[in-house]
Formats: structure tokens, sequence, C-alpha cells
């Protein structure tokens, strides 16, 4: 069975390298006949598209499959590194430990790469650091590298509303970037539940071997009514007038919530949506003063009038 499978691997890479080789010339270079070869070539197109088109055209594979590279998960990984533990080299055919070793560099080689990219993006990201503030780590690697793995990371992380800092395992799903800054969602192991965490809020962040699963997890799903990144327990409807002045410059914001528009003979718009956290909203609202009117709900409309007079007595 062994030798079989380094057969198929011989197989795929001579094709690879030599498009249109024939069955005799696969039989000649796996010192097998060419029954064998045709038997091994229909395990094969079970996994590669392999086409012969004719008699005298040999054997190709279809559009731009290639072998390498391997894409090995780390379970996959570590079970084909413990073959030689397992198996009896004295009984294998000659050729198994070259094609051993050229697969677990191939999967080395892989990794530094995928690490490498990860590097220069992360690089290129930059989070931006107050001027007030220190410089802080950069955490994006280590998480986008546990999000590809699917491992738990093991962190510090401080939570502003309670100014408390804990340690916490998290299962980290998603990158989302607000405002800008970036946010991770992911299963908080201390609360059992799906939390969002801020990026720029974790102390230390290091990857541990404990592989997740997200399940039926759906980020749109979870999302859903969610003005920007905050999440609340009830959802309300607003609707707002727009004066002609920003309508069109409304109409061009990047929205994150599916908003119903309306335009208005005299230019203006009225715009409604609903969301799940009014807070966010409304602070989004605020920064086009008088060019936004809130019409409903009454009750946000006579809370945001009380302040308003506050204000005007502060300034008065």
């Amino acid at each position: 069975m062994i030798d079989k499978v380094i057969r198929i691997f011989n197989i795929i890479n001579a094709i690879q390298a030599n498009p249109g080789i024939s069955a005799a010339d696969l039989a000649l270079k796996c010192d097998v006949n060419i029954r064998t070869i045709y038997r091994d070539i229909d395990i094969v197109t079970l996994i590669a598209p392999v086409t012969n088109e004719g008699r005298g055209t040999g054997y190709r594979f279809m559009g731009k499959f290639f072998m390498y590279p391997l894409n090995f998960t780390e379970q996959e990984a570590l079970v084909f590194s413990l073959l030689p533990s397992v198996l009896d080299l004295d009984k294998l055919p000659p050729g198994f430990e070259t094609v051993y070793d050229k697969v677990m560099a191939t999967h080395r080689k892989e990794k530094s790469q995928q690490n490498s990219i990860i590097e220069d993006i992360t690089g290129i990201i930059q989070m931006g650091t107050p001027a007030y503030r220190k410089e802080s780590p950069n955490f994006l690697q280590p998480i986008i590298q546990a999000i590809l793995d699917q491992k738990t990371i093991d962190t510090v992380y401080h939570t502003q509303s309670r100014n408390e800092t804990t340690g916490r395992k998290i299962d980290p799903y998603y990158l989302v970037p607000r405002d800008q800054r970036f946010y991770l969602i992911g299963f908080c192991h201390s609360k059992q539940k799906i939390r969002t965490f801020r990026i720029s809020r974790f102390l230390k962040v290091d990857l541990t071997s404990e592989p997740f699963d997200k399940g039926d997890f759906n980020i749109k799903k979870h999302l859903k009514n969610t003005w920007s990144i905050e999440q609340g327990e009830k959802n309300i409807t607003f609707k707002v007038r727009f004066n002609s002045d920003v309508a069109r410059y409304i109409k061009e914001e990047e929205l994150f919530v599916h908003p119903r528009m309306k335009d208005q003979k005299d230019g203006s718009m009225i715009f409604e949506v609903t969301v799940n956290n009014e807070k966010e909203f409304i602070r989004w609202i605020l920064q086009y003063g008088p060019a936004a009117e809130i019409l409903e709900p009454k009750s946000v409309r006579d809370s945001l009038k009380s302040q308003l007079v506050e204000w005007l007595g502060m300034y008065s």
C-alpha cells in the first residue's frame, strides 16, 4: 500500500513536470507495467483533473491544477511527520525516505512563506498610535495566524468599561475594521460567549496548540442590525430627515446596515433604519448637526432635545 502511495505521488510529479507524458513513460519511471499505470491513473483522477485526449497524446492536468502547495493542516502535518515512527522502514521500498523528506521540506517551505506573507501584511497595515500613547505591540500577526490555523489564543485584555485587566482564552473567528480600528470577534472561554474585542486593548497575545471549530457561526447573522461594532439587546427603528445639503452625501456613506432612503420634492431625504444600539447611531447622526433631524422614535427625539437645551445652557 505504501509503495502505491509513493507511486501516486511520483505519477503526479511526473505529469506536472512533463505535460503529455505517455503511460509507457510513466511505467518506465515507476518501474511497473502499463496496466498498473492505468489503474493508478484512475485513482489520480479522483483527486486531480487528469485528461488524456486520445491515443498518443499522453496525460496532462486540466486548468491550473498543481500539487504544490500542499496546504497541510497542522493535524495533517503531524500525522505525516509521525509516519517514520509507525512504519517499519526496513520493509519499505527504496525511495520512501527521499519522498518523505521532499514532502516535509515542501510543507516547511509553505509554512515559512505563509508566515512571511503575514509579516508583510501586518507591516503594511499600520494601526496608528495616538500622540499621547506609548507605542504598543502590534498583535495583528499572531491573531491572523491563529485565525488561519484555527488555534485558540491565550491573551491578557483590558476591559475599558470596567477598567479591568484579565487573562482570557479566545477562539478568534474574524477581524473586523471599524472607525480606523480593528476588532476581533471570537468565542471567549471564560464568558462562554461570542464577544467583540478591540485589538488595541490586548496586552498579550500568545498562540496555543489548541484547535477550535467555529461550528455554524455566521458573521453576517451575528452583525445583523449592528450599526458599527457595538451590539445592543433591542432593535430600534429610526426615522431621520436629512436636508438637501447633505442628502446626496448620505447616499455615498459606506454603511453596514441596509437603510430605506426616500427622496423628497424639496431635495431632502427620509432615512429609515433598524439598529440594535441607539448610542452608535446617535453619535453618527450628531456629526451632521442641524442638517439631520430625528423624527422617530419620539423618546429619542425628546431625549436629544433635553440634551441640546443643557448644552445651550452650558454655552450661554
